[in-house]
């Protein structure tokens, strides 16, 4: 028997679990589908070894390269969904991110909307998801409406050290956004312990800002939300015409079942929400569902990043260290004159951390010169933006399995905001020590398999021709289907895409709460 609902929204991470929580309040009957399940609360969750060495946390999926090459993607499937595992670096996107930016491998399209557009509801998403940080000290920053919710996470002596520096070096560093449950000023009733298990990891004491603990948490007493985990999407039906949704399929407990909702919002991630789309080809859409552009899976962007350890003469003692930012190279400069991308820095190393990123040179390495290693280490993550190309895109195959065609864009800009780096850490007494591409966690023998920012797939605009989605991210094609994750984004920009996709799912969310009223 197919059981029917006012919305069911497919994925719970920051897209698919913010809108049901946006959505709570109308007494609407809303189903919450996750594939994975709750993530365990146990002692792995802060030990380097399962996290990073092993793997544990990561999904058993396989996907193909361009070539038919078998790679398992670093993708998390919980409750939460990727920000189970995310640094809760939580930045909006620049003002010029949503014009036309010219790039030295090409053109970053504009937005249908604009920064004041999105700004009330990334003042929103910051209220919602506890941001911390300083408004002002960004010189790239645009206007705010209200305040961050929370002053800045402080920083730890050896950060402080180097902010300072930084200053008098003419750089202008700022405190990173930041969500967590910490109060500093009211230290016995945080639940934050301000420990260095926050990028990459789980949090334990449920202190991170993330899709499970302040979106759907809240949630799981109220009567007209229904939670199923385990239950994997296969497809969507239609109606005739094409123009409905009718059914969501969901493979669960090795069952095939059917849910009916008059509103269907799919939040899986840029690339298995193209795979749904494209799975549920049929006689009225031949090439996958909401497709006639074309344009379903193509410019998968997901950042071309690098990993930097940096080491100095003086111990870095810090615990937390995801307090610092630097966007001086964010737009053109006088000396260059395509933009390079935002600096920040990532969770602390450690010797198994540094084991699982790179097995092959510390194989035979000592543990004490890695522990050596990482207490003289700070750790940063350089982001340039990849540029969509309809090339870089999602495919599917017979057995309905993912296929990720993708080139990096944007490499000459990459190397040289490293250049930048590396005359900072000149100015502040250290030196670059190695570079991992793509993907902090592990250095994988090909760089798509870190796609943790992923985004693209369903990109939204005015012109069904060009776009997948309309302004409000509902299907061109059909009257009840919206995407509410970072497939809609035209652009990726140079920062963490997680807010903009919580102010999307929160704007989404009060276009439907019009609609269904």
């Amino acid at each position: 028997m197919t059981e029917s609902y006012d919305v069911i929204i497919i994925g719970s991470g920051a897209g698919g679990g913010t809108l049901a929580h946006g959505l709570a309040d109308s007494g609407k009957r809303i189903l919450l589908l996750e594939r994975g399940d709750f993530l365990p609360r146990e002692l792995d969750n802060w030990d380097p070894k399962p996290v990073f060495a092993d793997g544990k946390y990561i999904s058993k999926d396989t996907w193909y390269d361009r070539d038919g090459k078998a790679f398992q993607p670093q993708v998390h499937y919980f409750v939460g969904g990727a920000t189970k595992l995310y640094g809760a670096a939580l930045y909006r996107l620049r003002p010029q991110d949503f014009e036309e930016i010219k790039h030295v491998s090409g053109i970053s399209p504009a937005w249908p909307l604009s920064y004041d557009d999105f700004e009330p509801w990334y003042s929103k998403a910051e209220q919602m998801y506890q941001v911390h940080g300083n408004g002002g000290e960004d010189p790239t920053e645009g206007h705010r409406s209200e305040p961050y919710p929370w002053p800045a996470v402080s920083h730890e002596p050896r950060i402080q050290e180097l902010y300072d520096d930084l200053g008098k070096g003419g750089y202008h560093a700022f405190h990173a956004p930041c969500g967590i449950m910490l109060d500093e000023a009211d230290r016995p009733r945080s639940t934050c312990i301000r420990c260095t298990w926050c990028d990459g990891y789980p949090c334990l004491v449920h202190a991170k800002a993330d899709a499970e603990v302040i979106a759907v948490r809240p949630l799981l007493d109220r009567p007209n939300v229904t939670l199923l985990t385990g239950a994997e999407v296969t497809k969507l039906e239609t109606d005739g015409s094409g123009r409905t949704v009718t059914g969501v399929v969901v493979s669960r407990n090795g069952e095939r079942e059917v849910y009916q909702g008059d509103i269907v919002a799919i939040s899986a991630g840029a690339a298995n929400s193209a795979k749904i789309l494209l799975n549920s080809a049929n006689d009225t859409h031949p090439n996958g569902l909401a497709n006639g552009s074309d344009q379903v899976g193509r410019n998968y962007t997901f950042h071309n990043c690098k990993a930097i350890v940096s080491l100095s003469k003086e111990k870095n003692d810090t615990i937390f260290q995801k307090t610092l930012g630097i966007n001086d190279f964010y737009l053109p400069t006088k000396d260059y004159q395509w933009p390079m991308g935002n600096i920040q820095m990532i969770g602390k190393s450690n010797a198994e951390a540094m084991r699982g990123e790179q097995p092959e040179k510390t194989m035979f390495a000592p543990e004490w010169t890695l522990s050596d290693v990482a207490e003289h280490a700070v750790d940063w993550w350089l982001t340039t933006e990849d540029l969509p190309v309809p090339e870089n895109r999602v495919t599917t195959d017979s057995g309905g399995n993912i296929h990720l065609a993708y080139s990096s864009t944007n490499d000459e800009e990459a190397d040289r905001l490293y250049g930048e780096l590396k005359k900072v850490l000149n100015h502040v007494g250290m030196a670059a020590h190695h570079v991992l591409r793509k993907n902090f966690y592990m250095d994988m023998a090909i760089p798509l398999a870190g796609c943790a920012h992923q985004a693209g797939t369903c990109r939204f605009g005015a012109d069904p021709a060009t776009s997948v989605l309309d302004v409000n991210c509902k299907a061109h094609e059909l009257d009840n289907l919206y995407v509410v994750d970072t497939s809609f984004f035209p652009s990726i920009g140079a920062v963490n895409p997680a807010l903009t996709a919580i102010a999307n799912a929160l704007r989404v969310g009060d276009h439907l709460l019009s609609r269904m009223a």
